[in-house]
């Protein structure tokens, strides 16, 4: 019987572990050089050939303490007592419960809970409070801006931390089991470093005391680092406000669409069952890394740049960019809302003469576009 060969992703055990141990240093190395002392990029980084330690260290953050000030006690406390709440309004609040698509080995789904939006509501109300009584010097926002580097340290290790508890998990999953636990097909390779990165098992779940079972894929994929980057957008507006004392309309612009793209994917949050992530995708680093180290740190770096270097787009560009953000989010949400429905009814009028592939197991794969679409509908 000839031996299948392994299909790799991402540059296979070489470029996973390129990923694994160069993006950490990729995200410091980008707080670093663009900061709000000397610019984006330090003015050193301009002159390669004559770039030293000496001449970049005055123009960069560099802690007072060295390496060691890279990291907190007090604020990875504070980032835990964050993950906390989190997984008590998980717990508290009203939630929908919905059934996923049926897992492979036993043919059963899993139930999920979902309640991301208010939870995101909840954790904001209070902020918006404070910033009204207390104005832009509210503590919460002057502390994100005080400990940036600290925040990204404490949020890496957790990364870490669950990338390998999920990891050496995995190794306790078993055919057949009750817990309806099964590995991801592409997380098996024999690699560790790349089966760490890609992620062993497919839906890890953990028994928190007094909160339950918790499902970490969808947890962590639509809760704390979705409501942490509108966090960081708002301390960096308030920033702004607090050192120019306005808001440039770029940097309402970013703040409003943004926190809209979030509000508006926790609020449909129940889509996520469908998605590849989420169906065959094992939880490893990749994932855990990509939700609370790199959506909310570096998508956030716009309005940090922004907070002391205001741009000004004028009326004529604020409209031009919101018709390019609604053009772009219409034609994500309704591919994402057509894919959905084609995999619910396959067979509906909407989709008829729509191409499509026959997978081998026995479902479709929708290859038509949402143009497409709307002439089938028109013809008919």
């Amino acid at each position: 019987m000839p031996v299948k060969k392994l299909e790799y992703e991402f540059g296979g055990p070489l470029g996973a572990a390129g990923i694994v141990f160069g993006l950490p240093i990729l995200m410091n190395i980008l707080f670093l050089t663009c900061n709000d002392i000397s610019g984006c990029p330090a003015p050193a980084l301009l002159s390669p050939r004559s770039l030293t330690w000496d001449s970049l260290k005055p123009q960069i953050p560099w802690p007072a303490d060295g390496i060691w000030g890279f990291a907190s006690w007090s604020v990875t406390g504070w980032v835990l007592a964050y993950y906390m709440i989190s997984l008590a309004l998980f717990r508290v609040l009203p939630a929908k419960e919905v059934l996923g698509t049926k897992l492979r080995e036993s043919g059963k789904p899993l139930r999920y809970r979902f309640n991301a939006f208010s939870s995101s509501v909840v954790q904001l109300v209070p902020c918006i409070i404070g910033t009204y009584i207390h104005g832009p010097n509210f503590f919460l926002w002057t502390w994100i801006v005080d400990n940036y580097l600290q925040l990204l340290t404490a949020n890496l290790i957790l990364a870490l931390v669950v990338s390998i508890a999920v990891y050496a998990g995995s190794f306790s999953v078993r055919p057949g089991n009750r817990q309806l636990r099964e590995l991801a097909r592409g997380g098996q390779t024999g690699s560790i470093i790349y089966d760490f990165f890609i992620g062993r098992e497919l839906n890890p779940r953990v028994h928190v005391p007094l909160i339950g079972e918790v499902d970490l894929k969808t947890w962590l994929g639509m809760r704390p680092g979705l409501t942490g980057w509108m966090l960081l957008n708002a301390a960096f507006a308030v920033k702004q406000y607090r050192v120019f004392g306005f808001l440039s309309d770029t940097m309402v612009f970013l703040v409003a669409v943004q926190a809209y793209y979030v509000l508006e994917g926790q609020y449909a949050e129940q889509g996520i069952v469908g998605m590849m992530d989420f169906k065959t995708d094992g939880l490893g680093f990749m994932l855990t890394f990509g939700d609370i180290v790199w959506v909310p740190f570096l998508y956030s770096t716009q309005c940090r740049y922004l907070a002391t270097d205001p741009v000004h787009m004028g009326p004529y560009g604020v409209a031009a960019m919101a018709i390019i953000f609604a053009v772009g989010l219409y034609i994500f949400r309704a591919s994402n809302s057509q894919k959905i429905r084609f995999r619910e009814n396959p067979d509906d009028l909407a989709f008829m003469n729509m191409p499509y592939i026959q997978t081998r197991r026995g479902t479709r794969l929708l290859t038509g576009g949402l143009h497409y679409q709307q002439i089938t509908i028109l013809n008919i």
